[in-house]
């Protein structure tokens, strides 16, 4: 049966995510490029705030627009069409460099790309969730979820050291170039896997009825509007535990680069391991218990790790809590794509990217301010016992069958 309707499925979905993870090597790598390189310039937090408010903000308002476009177009043209501006952007940055002398010039340039690369995230992360249940049968989604979400995390973490390694010892130009040749790459990839044709909608193409359409179907259904707000709210109470992780062990542990090396390398190693359980294992048969218990153990994690004052401790807490995430963000994806209509995916996931792209800088304005008037494992705690409570509340509803 999978033969017939996902011909060489295994082999598509394999190099397919290969693909997305080399751009997405080559744009970390250099998005964090650009973030250092502004803090070593300047040694102004307004310069290294502004990048990243143009590396979040272009995306969070484009997302569902272009979850529209993914519901509308062929989606590997769009993935393809978003990678190719960003790498024009950046070669024209990298021969625009030594023109421009005046540093703030050169600053706002940057800025400018920034946005740009931003702008083709919001275009390109909708249509990428939206490809895989294209490509991988409903029951096996949640394996190939747990692999994406592995392949991602090892990204995640190689590419930062990846761009302090190259930056260290080369040019910001050189820097910029590799991700020039990462997306060739992904894109050249990309461009000789045949796609299966994409469901798409019969009403009428008009863009603002697209989207009114597409709002009304995420939230009119019910399972669908409470996954994404639940996903908003998880994004927004990460930031604590996680996103502030390094503020929490300068002040409880001590300002020492291997302290913060650790747990680094710790959390992202939880996160790949999370990526790989979840592949081998594939979540409970009911995808909403791997949901709850993942959103459980999460909020007990960050509970433990702002109450704990033994760094290895600390640390073992901070593996497991990566390895929750991934539980729980797989579990997300994985309910959305099973559940919502294939002719409205692109819309669906680009409101899950407006949530992500949205909630995170809205948690950092929260709690980044907060950590100055309160301790950071309170909000630590309290953010663990509030997704807790949530687990709680969608394993009281299951119960009734009804989340």
């Amino acid at each position: 049966m999978h033969n017939l309707y996902y011909p060489n499925w295994q082999r598509k979905i394999i190099l397919f995510l290969t693909s997305q993870c080399i751009t997405l090597f080559g744009s970390t790598l250099v998005q964090m490029a650009l973030v250092w390189y502004a803090a070593m310039e300047t040694s102004q937090g307004i310069w290294v705030a502004a990048f990243s408010i143009c590396s979040y903000l272009p995306q969070f308002i484009l997302s569902f627009v272009g979850g529209v476009w993914a519901d509308r177009y062929p989606r590997k043209i769009l993935i393809i069409g978003a990678d190719t501006p960003i790498a024009f952007a950046t070669l024209v940055m990298v021969c625009a460099v030594p023109l421009i002398t005046s540093k703030p010039a050169l600053l706002a340039a940057l800025l400018v790309m920034s946005a740009i690369r931003s702008l083709g995230a919001g275009i390109q992360t909708p249509a990428v969730t939206a490809v895989i249940p294209q490509l991988v049968p409903k029951e096996q989604l949640m394996r190939y979820n747990g692999i994406n979400a592995s392949m991602q995390a090892v990204v995640n973490f190689t590419a930062p050291a990846a761009a302090g390694a190259v930056f260290a010892i080369s040019t910001l130009r050189t820097t910029l170039m590799i991700d020039i040749v990462t997306a060739v790459i992904g894109s050249g990839i990309l461009s000789c896997l045949a796609l299966p044709v994409q469901e798409k909608s019969t009403e009428p193409q008009s863009f603002l009825p697209d989207i009114i359409t597409g709002i009304r179907y995420a939230f009119k259904n019910r399972f669908i509007g409470k996954l994404l707000f639940i996903y908003g709210l998880f994004t927004l109470l990460c930031v604590p535990a996680g996103y502030l992780a390094g503020l929490l062990v300068r002040r409880t542990f001590g300002n020492t680069y291997w302290y913060l090396t650790a747990v680094e390398v710790v959390g992202f190693a939880g996160m790949t391991v999370g990526g790989v359980v979840m592949s081998i294992w594939g979540g409970f048969r009911k995808r909403e218990r791997t949901l709850t218990e993942g959103l459980f153990a999460f909020g007990a994690f960050a509970i433990g790790m702002g109450l704990t004052k033994n760094f290895i401790l600390y640390l073992f807490l901070m593996f497991f809590y990566g390895i929750a995430l991934t539980a729980v963000q797989t579990s997300i994806t994985t309910l959305l794509q099973e559940k919502t209509e294939p002719a409205i995916q692109g819309r669906v996931f680009g409101l899950f990217s407006t949530m992500y792209a949205g909630f995170l800088p809205l948690g950092m304005l929260l709690f980044g301010p907060l950590t100055d008037l309160v301790p950071l494992q309170w909000l630590m705690a309290g953010s663990g016992a509030a997704l807790i409570a949530i687990a709680g509340i969608i394993g009281v509803r299951l119960k009734f069958r009804n989340i």
